[in-house]
């Protein structure tokens, strides 16, 4: 499967052999029992590694699932506002966003309008703006705030730089 012609040629234990013919370094591996995998090919000259290749794809595939078990995956919380909601349980839902905050999460925040309350659109973005510079440095914006149908919504983060405290 290995077109070049040219090769250089890096043994199982890390060793670099030089720069050989694709036969040469075939035979390097047959005669070690190994199979030779092109691990660069778009280096030149492309290098090849004399390894056994069940064992070398066993490894990859055990490192690619230690790796998606600790990655941590960030999910989009959301928190939804009324027009006209209360001083208190403004603060009520701040608290919760800044639990979902210090968890690592996004939190999408939603002000969704009901009948006539669509002809104040400006007290929306009032509202999101109010929040906003509630949390002051310590939320970065991912989203600006923006009206779609009945809800204006917008996505905010933890900025990594400053410590998320209560607003």
């Amino acid at each position: 499967m290995i077109r070049a012609s040219q090769l250089r040629v890096i043994d199982q234990d890390g060793n670099q052999l030089g720069v050989v013919s694709r036969e040469e370094a075939l035979q390097l591996a047959e005669e070690q029992g190994l199979d030779l995998v092109e691990i660069s090919p778009e280096a030149n000259p492309p290098v090849a590694k004399i390894i056994d290749w069940g064992k070398f794809n066993y490894q990859k595939t055990k490192q690619l699932q230690k790796n998606k078990r600790s990655a941590k995956s960030f999910e989009v919380k959301q928190m939804r506002f009324g027009l006209k909601i209360g001083e208190h349980d403004l603060g009520v839902k701040t608290r919760k966003i800044i639990g979902f905050l210090e968890a690592g999460h996004k939190v999408k925040i939603t002000v969704f309008y009901r009948g006539r309350e669509l002809a104040h659109k400006d007290l929306g973005f009032q509202l999101a703006d109010k929040v906003i510079a509630g949390f002051g440095e310590m939320i970065a914006v991912d989203q600006q705030p923006q009206l779609s149908g009945k809800q204006l919504s917008f996505v905010i983060r933890s900025n990594n730089n400053a410590k998320v405290k209560d607003a």
